[in-house]
Order: structure tokens, then C-alpha cells, then sequence
């Protein structure tokens, strides 16, 4: 009985492919039409096998064809060979051989969005901004992302050349870097004139959250209390969603913090705060600028949402997408754009970033030689130039702009930590004066 089935089954097949005037069914013909463009990629690659001038391994033909095919979905998206994606494992446990610069690509070339804090590439002054323009003499003009990175990463105490371009150089201005082991220290903490608690996050790593914990606790701990909070995401480009998340639940008790949606149903998900054992009333400021993205702008757009925190500085990148890496089965992996971000209140991160409550300029980019305000790139730069399109300011993306109230820009080495430190200082003493009634 089972295999008359399966013959009647292939009958009612063939009748379907072709009708009576000898046209497919419709579920036939898209099916004919999938293998019909499977079979122009197979008689192209058995060509470039058969008639190369040299020749060419199968599995580098195919590792080139899935890296093309998934690096022009976006920006975002690209394909890992075995040996990529055992860095990108351990990067995300925060220790590593390279530079410690995270970079995309805009209009072709690689442009840093932040150097990670204490690393070479940091402290040989590279900036949020600066595009790279050579490493090794060689042009980076439209190199991929993937390329470039294990051009940079390398044996430690080894040099590395790379030539750099800025709005202020005339001409590009060679780096000589020496590689190192990049252990990212993801938190930092310090109390500022014994009565507000500094706490820095530079990157959203496997223990983020447990690091980030501990340091809010001896906080807690402290005698007098602290009068205040200044949470600094400041060229923090993001990282591991689900720490950002135990991140902004150690300061909400209850609500969102953010969710995510896609095209499959498993992608879209919530994310809420649970109560914590110890409440946290600090009055809180937040300090971010354009190279604060993806995960740390998940967390301030969650304590703006919920005003938990002021926020403080410029805009952010406006990396609101996530990423999901499938390993494959020879170790490869393909990492693919799955869902998009959104804050509490429902607001879209992807190329439009946090906004401040008050704008106000770090001093880490100096005006350009024709006196213009320095400009940043963001993920509105990147998206317009993969698709095609022209932003605003050719020369580095759009100019700082926002609604929101501004500060004129102080003499200081730090101007977003003092504006934070003057209106926790006015907070207090605003509560200080309060009449009982």
C-alpha cells in the first residue's frame, strides 16, 4: 500500500508539472524557476573550474560566492571562514590580538567608529571619524570588512602600518601601531568629589552586567550616600544584547526595556525590567555621542523612555538592528540581519539613534583648517552610502543637529562630565533646599 502511494504521488506530480495545454502549475513553475537560477550559479562556477587562467579551489570559489551574496544584503551582515569566526568567539570574551578599533565601511572606505579605551589604536590618538585609508601600503578602497580585520589583527608585539585620513590632514598620516593582546576592561568605576558615582561601560561583553552589578553594590554601600549617578556609554559600540539588557534592569524595577522584531515570529521578543532587591533612587545623567551604538543605545534609549536618566552629549550612531551569527557545518559561520531594535515607547534606533535631552560637544575632534564644525559618521551615513544614496555632508556625514535644548560649550577637558556634574550638583541642592511643609 505504501509504495502504490508513493506511485500514484509521482503520477499526481507529473500531471501537475504539465497541464493539458502544457503549461507548469504555478507551484511548479516557481520551483522550476529556484533550480533554473541554482543551476546558472553551478554552470558559472563549473566555468571559472573548467577555463580560469589559474586554478581555482572549490571551497575558496564558494567561500567567495557566500561572502559576496550575504555582504550586499547590508552593511551589517557578512560571512565568517572558520578562522574569523573562532576570533569573533573569543573578541566577545573581550581579549584579543589587534589594535582595538571597531570600524564599518562608508563610501567604500574603512572609517573608525570608536577606538576601544587603553588599547594601541587608542593611544596613538586614532578618533571616532577617521578613515583608513591604507594598511600595509595597501588601499583599503572598497577591501571588505572582513579583509581589513585580519589584515589588522596579528601576533602580538608585531607593527602594523596604516595610513590615516582625517577632516583636519591635508593628506593622509601614517600610524605605525604596534599590535597587542586587547583585553577590554568593561567597566570602570570611581566616585567623583565623594558624593556622585562615575560608572563607564566601553563595550557590552560576556560579563558586562556581573562587572557592572558589583560596582553599583559598592555604591549602594557607601556612607554618606551617593548624591548621584553619571553613567558614561561614550564610544561604547555596543556588543552582546542580552548584557545591555541586565544592564539597564540594574536601574528600573518594573516596565520594557526594549524589543525586537523580524520577519519570523521567534524573532520578535520583550524584554522587561524585574525588581531589584535594593531600589536605586540616584538622579541619574547618562553621556553618550556618536560612537555609542547598538547596545549602549539600547540602554539609553530605555532610561530616556522610562526618564529614568537624563541624557547628555550628541546624537548616537543609530545601530538599531540585530545580528544573528548560524555557525555552519565546517566551522564557518554567516552572521545576518534578523530583527530590528526598538526602545519602551516604540522608537526605531536603526539610523536614527538616541537623541539627547541637552546637546553638548565632547572635545575630541578639533575644528577642521576652514574653521567648520567637525562632523561624525553614523549608521544613516553607512546605510545611504551601501544603497547608493548621498547624505548630506560628503565629507564625513551629517552635522550635529537636534531639538533639544543646547549648552554653550565650556572651557573644560571634558564638557559633557561637567555639564553632568553641574546638574547632579543643582539637583542636590535643589532637594537640599525644599521647604517641608
Amino acid at each position: 500500500m505504501h509504495t502504490k502511494n508513493k506511485v500514484l504521488a509521482a503520477i499526481a506530480l507529473m500531471f501537475c508539472l504539465v497541464l493539458v495545454d502544457g503549461t507548469r502549475c504555478p507551484l511548479a513553475a516557481r520551483q522550476y524557476d529556484k533550480y533554473e537560477q541554482l543551476k546558472i550559479f553551478s554552470d558559472a562556477l563549473a566555468l571559472i573550474q573548467k577555463n580560469y587562467v589559474e586554478e581555482v579551489e572549490l571551497q575558496e570559489a564558494l567561500y567567495n560566492a557566500i561572502e559576496g551574496m550575504i555582504s550586499k544584503l547590508d552593511p551589517h551582515s557578512s560571512f565568517m571562514p572558520p578562522d574569523m569566526y573562532r576570533e569573533m568567539q573569543v573578541e566577545t570574551k573581550g581579549r584579543f590580538g589587534g589594535l582595538g578599533i571597531e570600524i564599518s565601511v562608508k563610501d567604500g572606505a574603512l572609517t573608525v567608529v570608536a577606538p576601544i579605551e587603553d588599547t594601541p589604536a587608542d593611544r596613538a590618538g586614532i578618533k571616532t571619524g577617521d578613515r583608513i585609508v591604507k594598511i600595509e601600503g595597501e588601499s583599503t578602497r572598497d577591501m571588505s570588512l572582513m579583509d581589513a580585520v585580519r589584515k589588522m589583527r596579528g601576533k602580538p608585539n608585531t607593527a602594523i602600518s596604516i595610513h590615516i585620513m582625517r577632516d583636519e590632514f591635508s593628506t593622509p598620516r601614517e600610524f605605525t601601531l604596534i599590535r597587542d593582546i586587547i583585553k577590554i576592561i568593561s567597566v570602570r568605576s570611581r566616585v567623583i568629589d565623594e558624593q556622585f558615582g562615575y560608572l563607564r561601560i566601553a563595550q557590552f561583553q560576556e560579563n558586562t552586567a556581573l562587572e557592572c552589578g558589583k560596582a553599583l553594590r559598592a555604591f549602594d554601600e557607601r556612607e554618606p550616600a551617593l548624591n548621584g549617578l553619571i553613567l558614561d556609554l561614550r564610544g561604547d559600540p555596543g556588543g552582546l544584547l542580552g548584557q545591555a539588557v541586565k544592564v539597564t534592569d540594574e536601574f528600573l524595577d518594573e516596565g520594557l526595556i526594549v524589543s525586537t522584531e523580524g520577519r519570523l515570529e521567534n524573532e520578535k521578543r520583550l524584554y522587561s525590567a524585574q525588581k531589584n532587591e535594593t531600589p536605586r533612587t540616584w538622579p541619574m545623567v547618562t553621556l553618550v555621542n556618536a560612537g555609542s551604538a547598538s547596545a549602549s543605545e539600547i540602554v539609553a534609549g530605555a532610561l530616556q523612555d522610562h526618564k529614568r536618566s537624563l541624557i547628555v552629549g550628541t546624537p548616537t550612531f543609530g545601530k538599531g538592528t540585530v545580528q544573528t551569527v548560524v555557525p555552519l557545518s565546517d566551522g564557518s559561520a554567516v552572521r545576518i540581519t534578523t530583527a530590528k531594535y526598538y526602545t519602551p515607547n516604540h522608537r526605531s534606533i536603526q539610523e536614527k539613534g538616541i537623541i539627547p535631552d541637552i546637546i553638548v560637544h565632547d572635545r575630541t575632534k578639533a575644528p577642521s583648517k576652514s574653521g567648520e564644525q567637525p562632523s561624525f559618521i553614523r549608521e544613516k551615513d553607512i546605510v545611504d552610502k551601501f544603497n547608493g544614496k548621498h547624505t548630506k555632508d560628503e565629507k564625513g556625514g551629517d552635522k550635529e543637529e537636534g531639538t533639544p535644548s543646547e549648552t554653550a560649550e565650556q572651557q573644560a577637558a571634558d564638557p559633557p562630565l561637567e555639564t553632568a556634574l553641574n546638574i547632579l550638583q543643582g539637583w542636590h541642592l535643589l532637594k537640599d533646599s525644599a521647604v517641608a511643609p
